[in-house]
């Protein structure tokens, strides 16, 4: 079994970029595991947060570095990963009940729109400059999400292209962004302070505690699901999780934040793709259109941020 000294040569050795690559792809099979599962988005949201924590614990508490970590945590800083935590249980919780509503395509692409709501919440909250570029980014990308929200509607293309109810969904998976970008902010002073593996496991507490509390309310059975639900539970939280968030939540330490956004938005492209393939799911035109417009207004803000 590798020394936790050989873990930490491998993730010194492990090129950032490599690394971001790798959670983009882990990260877009979230959508198609969501939906491959039958249990309520709550229980679902729940249980990939539980078992994240279950594989990233052990080694937390194991290595003396992140254990004393936990004893320097100040009263101001657990309110932000409280916080934080909390606003991680609302992107999961809408952004996974969204893909019961509208198509993967539109869930995933909206929901990556989470760097415009950062921008517009260090604007107000952090006094952050925001220049003419990064207005015209984020208009462009407002456009895009209307196109993608009612464009479907006014032409009136079929439910089964668009999903069931995809003004619903469409408009939870905007408040997966924004929650999102709330878990951005609010984590962003806090991760400058604590290494990675205890910050993760802090506000992954947190989430998880929401969540069980949400689905406690809704009178949903955490127990009771067939071998093939817990499978995919643990798939979400190894890939999508582990692989995927945590490896992000790395990579910000080591290259700038624009560059880690503009990455993300390969995940609508290659959900959109493995939903196709593995779920027979294709989007319309109008989606297609829309995402488009969508993403090119995000890599314009984040962009424009960097100039």
């Amino acid at each position: 079994m590798p020394t936790f000294a050989a873990i930490d040569a491998l993730e010194e050795r492990v090129p950032p970029l490599v690394g971001l690559a790798v959670a983009v792809v882990a990260v877009s099979t979230s959508a198609i595991l969501v939906e491959w599962s039958g249990a309520p988005s709550l229980v679902k949201a729940l249980y990939r947060v539980v078992f994240t924590i279950a594989l990233l614990l052990p080694i937390t508490l194991a290595r003396p570095r992140d254990r004393a970590a936990f004893r320097k945590i100040g009263t101001q800083d657990l309110l932000l990963a409280v916080l934080s935590g909390v606003a991680l249980a609302v992107h999961f919780a809408s952004w996974f009940e969204s893909l019961r509503w509208t198509s993967v395509a539109a869930s995933v692409t909206l929901v990556q729109a989470q760097p415009l709501f950062v921008v517009a919440g260090a604007w107000a909250l952090l006094d952050e400059r925001v220049g003419p570029k990064t207005v015209a980014g984020i208009a462009v990308a407002l456009v895009g999400m209307a196109v993608m929200s009612v464009g479907d509607a006014l032409l009136g293309a079929a439910p089964a292209v668009t999903g069931p109810d995809p003004l619903y969904g469409n408009a939870l998976a905007v408040l997966g962004a924004a929650m999102a970008a709330a878990y951005v902010l609010l984590g962003r002073s806090l991760r400058q302070r604590l290494p990675l593996l205890p910050y993760v496991v802090v506000v992954y507490a947190t989430c998880a505690l929401t969540l069980l509390a949400a689905t406690l309310a809704r009178g949903h059975p955490l127990l009771g699901y067939g071998t093939d639900e817990w499978i995919l539970f643990l798939a979400m939280a190894a890939g999508p999780g582990v692989f995927g968030h945590t490896v992000i939540n790395w990579a910000l330490a080591h290259v700038e934040s624009s560059v880690v956004s503009v990455s993300l938005l390969g995940e609508p492209v290659g959900s959109t793709i493995l939903a196709m393939v593995l779920l027979a799911e294709y989007p319309s035109l109008v989606t297609i259109v829309g995402g488009g417009v969508v993403l090119a207004g995000v890599i314009a803000t984040a962009r424009a941020r960097e100039t």
